[in-house]
């Protein structure tokens, strides 16, 4: 293990390294928290204070949020995730997902506990080695087991493109224009995940904030230069609520969605759910002065008093201290429908509603907080689906979790469609292994086959919406469909989209030795060495809204 920690490093040093020696358009890691793609990745817990209240946190690198992972598009990725998690009050193992990273013939390392792989265990490593092939653009990483995400264990993962056809409209993008919102909670999620309907207490933007009567805790500044124009890359790293993002003063131009370019947008305000990401262009055009950036949640009693769900947009110059700008109603706000793809734009497929050759509904309920997918609850095997379809299981009708599998032919277009959910929305909806077109945005009477927006988040919008995409089934493997909201997934908000079971095995090729010894190893824990033995007990403490313990 020592050896290869100093191999991760000296890999770290070289591409920092060839950064300073390569493109300008390539920004220099002026930062210490920012790793390159071939890295250690230490997932360790630690007391934090991100909002003025001290608690143990899971955290990647050290910190909230974690280190940022850049690289520039067409490097080889190789993250090696070392658990080091002791923290008996949350869970002690992990799995890592790459949100947004389509994994063509590499689903194995897309780290989603019990789909494509079993959790790495205390005091185990594991390798994700991939491509990402063509993408360039605005990325995340999170926990992907159960809800451990929400105890803190997120970070920006950014694939800078150095011939970036939209790059004549921004001067800066660099580590320091990276915008992270975050919701932030001061019960472990363990804990959280047993009660009906829990909230945030605060919102952090950069990994800071301040709750509702708690201290004057520090904010978030974003620093910029009066003439200059700056590439904000907005990433929605929320457990749950979405965000209506605004800075006092000043318009954005959107120019990319969940790591696909846009045509240009001007918009005021933007709302950014849980998953989703955005490049915006701020032109520092106002007055030198501090201006207010504003990120208010969707939860009940929590706004942008006292610097609440807000950070700092600092002009050079300006005095060092806390804005006095109000907000505006917003007259521009971004609808989806207006965003279109900027390359290759057009949907696939026949462009008319329920003529793509495979055509799907899902329909989903909410009972007593519990989710169900077209009448079933997505509960994990405890054999990975793809560990399953490598074994031999083929059908739908093989394969667990009963019902929550939809096995789907290779190279099919498939048109989704997803009615809004009554209760808990809107819902983000995400698919791995994929972007989609998004062919009718909820809210929005009419379908766009010629230049819909392209993107890996969407909204499943409020009662009586529906919400339409498409994609084409170029990626054999299992992947993951659920509801970006944490809580909602772990309540079952799932299903397992299988491409082509019977293709898995060669379009993936070799898979490491390590993959297959992480299933004998997560089970053969002990509950004790599996964490959060007492969440049940201290949920009880708290509330009597509670799930069934089982």
């Amino acid at each position: 293990m020592f050896l290869n920690v100093i191999f991760m490093l000296w890999l770290h040093l070289a591409h920092a390294a060839s950064i300073i020696s390569g493109s300008n358009s390539y920004p220099l890691n002026s930062r210490s928290n920012t790793l390159g793609p071939r890295t250690n990745l230490i997932i360790s817990n630690k007391v934090v204070s991100p909002d003025g209240f001290a608690r143990s946190a899971t955290l990647a690198g050290g910190t909230f949020p974690g280190p940022i992972i850049t690289a520039r598009k067409g490097e080889h990725f190789a993250i090696n995730v070392v658990n080091r998690l002791t923290d008996n009050e949350m869970l002690k193992s992990t799995s890592v997902h790459w949100h947004g990273i389509r994994q063509n013939g590499t689903n194995y390392v897309d780290g989603v506990s019990f789909v494509t792989q079993c959790p790495i265990a205390q005091n185990h490593s594991f390798l994700h080695s991939f491509e990402a092939r063509n993408q360039a653009g605005t990325f995340w990483y999170h926990s992907h087991y159960a809800v451990q995400q929400c105890d803190g264990l997120r970070g920006a993962l950014i694939i800078y493109d150095p011939e970036d056809p939209l790059s004549y409209l921004y001067d800066v993008d660099d580590e320091t224009t990276v915008i992270t919102l975050a919701d932030w909670y001061h019960v472990a999620a363990p804990v959280l995940s047993h009660i009906i309907g829990t909230n945030a207490n605060s919102t952090l933007i950069n990994g800071l904030g301040r709750y509702q009567g708690g201290p004057q805790s520090e904010l978030a500044v974003v620093s910029i230069e009066y003439g200059k124009r700056y590439r904000l890359r907005l990433i929605a790293m929320s457990c749950d609520p979405n965000f209506v993002f605004s800075i006092d003063n000043h318009n954005l131009t959107v120019i990319e969605a969940d790591g696909e370019l846009t045509q240009p947008l001007l918009v005021d305000s933007l709302q950014i759910l849980a998953g989703q990401r955005y490049s915006v262009v701020l032109v520092a055009n106002q007055p030198v002065d501090n201006y207010w950036i504003r990120a208010l949640p969707n939860i009940p009693g929590l706004n942008s008093n006292n610097g609440q769900s807000s950070a700092i947009l600092r002009y050079n110059g300006a005095p060092v201290a806390e804005p006095n700008t109000n907000q505006t109603k917003s007259t521009m706000p971004l609808l989806e429908s207006n965003l279109h793809a900027f390359i290759n734009p057009g949907a696939p497929g026949i462009p008319e509603y329920g003529k793509a050759d495979i055509n799907l509904n899902l329909v989903v309920k909410n009972t007593g907080g519990i989710y169900s997918v077209n009448g079933v609850v997505y509960k994990p095997p405890t054999v990975p689906v793809l560990l399953q379809i490598l074994s031999g299981a083929q059908q739908a009708t093989d394969l667990l979790p009963t019902g929550s599998v939809y096995v789907l032919d290779a190279n099919k277009v498939v048109e989704l469609t997803i009615p809004a959910v009554n209760i808990g929305g809107p819902h983000p909806i995400h698919i791995h292994g994929h972007s989609f077109d998004v062919v009718q945005s909820a809210g929005n009477s009419s379908f766009n086959y010629v230049n819909p927006v392209r993107r890996d988040v969407v909204s499943s919008g409020v009662q009586n919406q529906q919400t339409v995409i498409r994609w084409v089934t170029d990626n054999s493997g299992p992947w993951f469909l659920h509801c970006h909201i944490d809580w909602h997934l772990d309540a079952g908000f799932a299903v397992v989209m299988a491409e082509s079971p019977s293709d898995t095995q060669k379009h993936l090729g070799h898979i490491p030795n390590a993959w297959d010894e992480l299933c004998p190893t997560f089970n053969a824990l002990t509950p004790a060495q599996i964490g959060a033995e007492n969440s049940y007990q201290e949920a009880q403490n708290i509330s009597t809204l509670l799930f069934p313990n089982t």
